[in-house]
């Protein structure tokens, strides 16, 4: 029988304390943990503690990890390095030191995050932490005592610049919650949620008590993640990467407005020179489809031919036209079912071919025929036309109200209330608003245009002047409002933030200057999962639900008159005459019955509630809970009165806020 030796399995082998680490990699303390920090090495907690409970234990396997990485020899170039300085400056040798100080060792840390982040979904999920602290050392003073040097400020403001520009350009913005940390914002990114803090713009006074040099080492590779990503998220939109700042912008403190412009021009400009690399080639390319073009037109002249005379042979009288002769088959080719699309327009390269449709669409216009061998797509547009006059004209009991609804929601827009992303990206499009001196300019800049609105102030960067009749809104956060315009809504900070939340207009009554605002509600809570909803998350609630389902009344009755249409041309195709559109008295029946379905849709589970006396339910779930009760073993009912605990003390808390909101 072998006997193994002590030390060799187990706990003893798997771990190692941290001073064996360091004799192990001949490092200094400060350097281990820098470089278990940049390689993402964290200690461990064995079960058993061979060499006592007071130190620190890291897996044998994360040391040999650290053992082959390149960064060990660069530090231990750099320690070198240090000596070198520290003797000619003990040898007051100015000239060796400076001579030393531009030979600097340099390292990278690119290989780490493509080491730790093997694809580009894995860095956004591990995004939280890098952001916070980029958006935290932005706002911080550079100060030498606490060793925090003005280049990594400039570089955490740059990057999180960049951030918030993307997020605006690609309306990604999707939840805001103010506190007294901070702002939290997150956003959707590719299908991850990003969840970040941003600091209060005021000034920071810098603790004593915490290690700065930690800080800066996670910093740094943060600041490095951070590069990656904005530089993969910018590609994907196809902008230049890194944007630059304007100067004067910067100076009068509208940093996100100077990175947004330069996007905006970076990206004319790179369809500027798009378009005039591509022009050659698209002339060539109009050129051959004009040719194309002109012979599926004959072609086709030849085929509705064809058919006119097949169908005059079968004994179908042909059309008259306005001048009591026959209507030629003609059909007009350019932008119809035949027509074969370049991706441009161009001017004169297809004059024949459109004054050849010109004649072709005066002749369908007088043959019924004709349209039908076309595809419909012009009765189509007639019938889409008829069929918004029939939803205005013959509907306007609830038409009317829907689409006032509708409008509150986007101005002008109607979009699937189920695709969030659209929701969000379309909220304030069409409101302008102006945001005063007193007010987060950044913060409110960030979520208005990221919702689809604009913004303007008064000041260096500012598009409009206060007195301009396009603005909506004004965000206003004083007591007292001096002048007013009629023609726009005066509001706290407090309603842009409730509506993105909110997914609709608040109302905006609730948030007039001097007044007290409703409660902030926090929309990182799930109030289902709680079990309580404040008052005025029901408020919000019911009016986000009303303009759902006037948005999707809107868009059903849609859908039912396409439908309806769609079907009533198979039916005319299989009895081979044309379809006459449905009347709007049916568009209307068909958008109410709808309408009722989806009611009684909704309905249906408050009709099938429970109507039992509420003494017998108690005592039938009572016997229930003990018959089952019997049934468990000893280990799954005590879990099972833990979870009856812990609903019954849910149950106590939300009796507390109900009474509580009572009493207010």
């Amino acid at each position: 029988m072998l006997i193994q030796k002590k030390g060799n399995t187990g706990s003893s082998a798997q771990f190692m304390t941290r001073n064996q680490a360091l004799k192990k990699l001949q490092l200094k303390l400060g350097e281990f943990r820098r470089l278990c920090i940049l390689k993402g090495v964290h200690p461990r907690e064995p079960r058993r503690k061979t060499q006592g409970a007071h130190k620190t234990y890291y897996h044998a396997k994360d040391i040999a990890f650290l053992l082959h990485e390149p960064l060990l020899a660069k530090m231990r170039e750099l320690h070198a390095y240090e000596k070198k300085v520290r003797r000619a400056h003990a040898k007051k040798n100015a000239a060796a030191a400076a001579r030393l100080a531009a030979r600097r060792p340099r390292y990278a840390l690119d290989h780490l995050v493509r080491e730790r982040y093997p694809s580009f979904v894995d860095a956004l999920r591990d995004l939280d932490d890098p952001l916070t602290m980029a958006h935290l050392f932005a706002v911080l003073p550079a100060e030498g005592g606490a060793g925090i040097p003005a280049r990594v400020v400039r570089v955490a403001r740059q990057l999180a610049l960049e951030w918030q520009a993307w997020v605006v350009r690609a309306h990604a913005l999707r939840r805001v919650f103010v506190s007294v940390k901070g702002f939290y914002l997150q956003a959707e990114v590719q299908g991850q949620a990003v969840t970040w803090l941003v600091p209060h713009s005021l000034s920071q006074v810098l603790p004593q008590d915490v290690d700065y040099r930690v800080m800066l080492t996670f910093l740094e590779f943060y600041q490095t993640l951070l590069q990656f990503v904005n530089f993969r998220l910018y590609h994907l939109l196809g902008l230049r990467y890194p944007p630059l700042l304007d100067p004067e912008l910067e100076e009068g403190a509208a940093e996100l407005e100077a990175v947004m412009r330069d996007l905006a021009s970076a990206a004319g400009r790179r369809l500027e020179d798009t378009h005039a690399e591509a022009e050659p080639e698209r002339r060539e390319e109009a050129a051959a489809d004009a040719a194309v073009q002109r012979r599926l037109t004959e072609r086709v002249r030849q085929l509705e031919a064809e058919v006119a005379g097949g169908v005059g042979a079968g004994g179908l009288a042909a059309p008259a036209s306005e001048d009591g002769g026959e209507a030629e088959g003609e059909v007009g080719s350019e932008g119809e079912e035949f027509d074969i699309d370049s991706g441009e327009e161009e001017e004169g390269a297809g004059d024949k071919v459109a004054g050849d449709g010109e004649e072709e669409e005066d002749a369908s216009a007088s043959d019924p025929e004709s349209e039908d061998l076309e595809g419909g797509s012009e009765s189509g547009e007639e019938e889409e036309e008829s069929v918004d006059e029939g939803d205005s004209d013959g509907g306007a009991d609830a038409g009317s109200a829907d689409e006032a609804l509708a409008g509150s929601y986007a101005p002008g827009l109607l979009v699937d209330p189920d695709d969030e992303a659209a929701v969000c990206a379309t909220l304030f499009r069409g409101l302008v608003f102006f945001l005063g001196r007193e007010v987060p300019r950044e913060l409110l800049l960030l979520t208005i245009r990221s919702a689809g609105g604009e913004a303007t102030w008064d000041g260096p960067g500012a598009t409009m002047a206060e007195g301009d009749e396009r603005i909506t809104h004004q965000v206003v956060d004083r007591p007292r409002q001096g002048h007013r315009h009629l023609t726009r809504a005066y509001v706290q900070p407090q309603w842009v933030w409730d509506s993105l939340n909110a997914r609709v207009h608040a109302p905006v009554e609730r948030y007039a200057p001097g007044l007290a605002p409703p409660p902030h509600l926090s929309p990182f809570v799930d109030a289902e999962e709680e079990g309580y909803v404040p008052e005025y998350g029901r408020t919000l609630r019911a009016l986000r639900e009303a303009t759902v389902a006037a948005q999707r009344r809107a868009l059903g009755a849609g859908f039912v008159a396409d439908l309806e249409e769609g079907a009533a041309a198979e039916a005319a195709e299989a009895a081979g005459g044309a379809a006459a559109p449905p009347s709007e008295e049916a568009r209307a029946a068909a958008a109410a019955a709808l309408h009722a379905a989806e009611l009684a849709k909704e309905l249906a589970p408050a009709e099938a509630a429970d109507d039992r006396d509420p003494a017998a339910r108690t005592a039938e779930e009572e016997a229930e809970a003990a018959m089952v009760s019997t049934m468990m073993t000893r280990k799954t009912r005590k879990l099972y009165a833990s979870l009856q605990r812990s609903a019954a003390a849910k149950r106590a808390r939300v009796e507390g806020l109900q009474q509580r909101a009572k009493q207010a």
